[in-house]
């Protein structure tokens, strides 16, 4: 099953990237690696990652790569990442809406 992101998720994935590479580009390519393998792993496993809790009625699920929060959901034989929030941040509602 593939992982996609929707726009606004890559921009947000990229931002923490260059955030975390200003003052320390080896932790911004080690935070890379574990979302890779994380989204590795929801390629095979997408149901696991836990319902968002601030959202307990939404299908979609998270996984955290602390400091950072992956929220997704499936749709159809996609996993689609709709969002990348630091979690110091308070989440928006995920988006009901198709994918790309």
């Amino acid at each position: 099953m593939p992982v996609r992101f929707t726009p606004t998720a890559r921009g947000q994935f990229l931002a923490a990237l260059a955030y975390i590479a200003r003052d320390r580009p080896d932790a911004a390519r080690r935070f890379r690696q574990r979302a890779e393998r994380a989204l590795r792993r929801l390629q095979r496993y997408p149901r696991s990652g836990r319902h968002i809790p601030e959202f307990p009625d939404l299908p979609h699920r998270e996984v955290v790569l602390s400091p950072y929060r992956f929220f997704y959901r499936t749709e159809g034989r996609v996993v689609w990442m709709v969002g990348v929030w630091h979690g110091a941040q308070l989440p928006e509602r995920p988006s009901a809406a198709g994918g790309a």
